[in-house]
C-alpha cells in the first residue's frame, strides 16, 4: 500500500462500465495515469464503452490485479455481482460501491482480507458559485462543476483510506472535499435526507406547479417564474437565514405544515424505518435481516 500511495499509480477495475454511473466514473478515470480495466456484461453497455474508445475486459481478468474494484451496477444486483467478484479479488484490495444501500443491508460478499468502501457524490451545491456555462450545465457533477463527496470505509488504515480517496476524488472530479462517515450515517444521508426528503420535495414542487397551471389556470410562464425565484429564496432563507421570512410568510408556512406535513414525519430517521425503505429499494421480500 505504501508504494501505491507514494506513486499515485493504481490498477482499477470498473464493473458495469457501460451503465449510466459506470460511464460517468470511467470518463474521469480514463483521463488519468492509472491502469483502468472496463468490464460490462450487456451488449448495449459494451457498445457504449467501445464508442467511448475504451476496450472491454472480462471481469475475471479485470479484477485479478486490481487495487480497487468499482462496482458500478444497480443496487438490486450488487449482492449477486459481489458474489462473483469478491472471491477473486487480490488480498488487500478495495471493493468500492457507489451507494450505501447494499453495504448497509449486509448484501455484499464478505472477505476478511479485503476492504470495503462506499462513496456517493453530493452533486454541485445550489449555493456553488458557478462562473462558466460548463459549470451551469453540469447539474449532476463529475464534468465541470465542483462537488463534495461523502464516503465510508468499513475497515482499513490511513493508507487504505488514502487510496480510496484518490480514486473517489478522481472518478467524481472536480471534487472539493471527501467527507468520511460510517456506512449507517451514509445510509441516513442517502436515502433518508436526500431522497426521502429532498428529492421528494423537488418532485412535489413540480406537482404543485402543474396544479397551479392546470388546476387553477395560472399562465405557465408566470407560475414558473414565481416558483423558480421563490424556491431559490426559500432555500437561502431556510438553510442559510440570509433574508428572514416575513411574519405573513411564516403564517402561510405554518398553514402549509398543518395541511401537508405529518406530525410524526421525523420517524423516517429511526432505524426500523431506515431498514424498511432500504429493503423496499433493494426489493428484499423479507426486508433487511440482521
Amino acid at each position: 500500500m505504501t508504494d501505491l500511495v507514494s506513486t499515485g499509480t493504481l490498477t482499477i477495475a470498473v464493473i458495469g462500465a457501460g451503465g449510466k454511473m459506470g460511464m460517468r466514473v470511467s470518463n474521469n478515470l480514463a483521463k488519468t495515469d492509472h491502469t483502468v480495466f472496463y468490464s460490462e456484461a450487456s451488449p448495449a453497455g459494451q457498445e457504449r464503452v467501445r464508442e467511448a474508445g475504451r476496450e472491454i475486459t472480462e471481469t475475471a481478468d479485470a479484477i485479478k490485479d486490481a487495487d480497487v474494484v468499482i462496482l458500478a451496477v444497480p443496487d438490486v444486483v450488487l449482492g449477486a455481482v459481489s458474489e462473483t467478484v469478491v472471491p477473486d479479488m487480490k488480498t488487500g484490495s478495495i471493493v468500492l460501491t457507489l451507494d450505501p444501500a447494499a453495504a448497509y443491508a449486509g448484501l455484499l460478499a464478505r472477505r476478511d482480507d479485503i476492504h470495503y468502501a462506499v462513496a456517493h457524490p453530493c452533486h454541485p451545491s445550489v449555493f456553488l458559485e458557478r462562473t462558466t456555462p460548463e459549470e451551469w450545465a453540469d447539474t449532476f457533477g463529475g464534468i465541470a462543476a465542483p462537488q463534495e463527496v461523502v464516503a465510508a470505509l468499513e475497515e482499513g488504515d490511513d493508507e487504505v483510506r488514502a487510496i480510496a480517496e484518490t480514486v473517489i476524488a478522481t472518478m467524481y472530479s472536480p471534487v472539493i472535499k471527501v467527507h468520511w462517515v460510517t456506512v449507517k450515517q451514509l445510509a441516513v444521508l442517502e436515502p433518508t435526507l436526500v431522497e426521502t426528503i429532498a428529492c421528494m420535495v423537488g418532485e412535489f414542487l413540480k406537482e404543485a406547479l402543474d396544479e397551479t397551471v392546470n388546476g387553477v389556470g395560472v399562465p405557465y410562464e408566470a407560475a414558473r417564474a414565481m416558483l423558480y425565484g421563490h424556491t431559490w429564496i426559500a432555500l437561502t432563507n431556510g438553510l442559510r437565514g440570509s433574508n428572514p421570512f416575513s411574519d405573513a410568510c411564516h403564517i402561510a408556512m405554518d398553514y402549509g405544515r398543518e395541511s401537508i406535513v405529518r406530525d410524526d414525519w421525523k420517524k423516517i430517521f429511526s432505524d426500523d424505518q431506515l431498514d424498511y425503505v432500504i429493503g423496499r429499494m433493494l426489493k428484499l421480500e423479507g426486508g433487511i435481516t440482521r
